[in-house]
């Protein structure tokens, strides 16, 4: 049986605003199309990985920031952008490995509860080919990857009209002071951490994206076109 196909595109180090308009640029070509016929062949969207070049703070459809914290936030130097992503608050930044698949879930056989808890399969498998073992998800309202009791992989994500947009956030390198000045996601009491922070080195979005393709083309059993990001 023929796999489906996802277009790859590599973005490198890109400002948070361009990842979002390139993403926006999939999804209306993916709406555009007629049906489950999406696309050529079998292709079933796109898989958009970039390193956010800047600090950025995110709320989304349940909010999760008030006037005065965006204020706030913006005083420290950092971007406040609203999404159209499920969650609350959360923040990006250097030294984060995005993941943004823009796809059609029909042409993969998921539903969006299923693509959710890929995207969750796909971090565990990862933080494991780190040897990191205890890595899990934990259901809602605890969405995403978790070592304990400390969060490293960020889940939020949109899906209309079987599309999906926006995904996942994984600590690398991150500074994870940036996560002191809000409640990650609206938890409280609960910290965040990164993959440098728990393996005691330095590990960059570049040596993390190998073993992350491998594990996105096992979880969603596809293959992996590379496009040139421009497109």
């Amino acid at each position: 049986m023929r796999l489906p196909a996802v277009r790859l595109v590599l973005l490198g180090r890109l400002p948070y605003n361009e990842l979002l308009a390139l993403q926006e640029r999939w999804l209306r070509r993916l709406q555009a199309e007629p049906g489950t016929e999406a696309l050529s062949g079998a292709e079933a969207g796109a898989l958009l990985l970039c390193e956010p070049a800047g600090p950025v703070y995110t709320s989304g459809l349940r909010g999760g920031l008030t006037p005065e914290e965006t204020a706030r936030l913006r005083a420290l130097g950092a971007e406040v952008r609203t999404t159209g992503r499920g969650g609350l608050a959360t923040f990006h930044g250097p030294g984060q490995l995005l993941c943004h698949p823009v796809l059609d879930l029909r042409r993969l056989g998921l539903r969006l509860r299923t693509h959710v808890a890929a995207l969750e399969a796909c971090a565990v498998r990862l933080c494991e080919f780190q040897n990191l073992r205890g890595a899990r998800a934990r259901p809602p309202p605890y969405t995403g990857v978790w070592l304990g009791e400390r969060k490293i992989c960020a889940i939020g994500v949109r899906c209309g009209r079987h599309i999906t947009s926006h995904g996942l956030a994984l600590n690398c390198s991150t500074d994870l002071v940036w996560f002191d000045h809000i409640v990650p996601c609206g938890l409280v009491g609960t910290g965040v951490t990164s993959l440098s922070e728990e393996l005691q080195r330095h590990v960059t979005v570049d040596e993390v994206i190998p073993p992350f393709l491998d594990a996105f083309k096992e979880t969603y059993k596809c293959t992996l076109i590379s496009e040139n990001s421009s497109n």
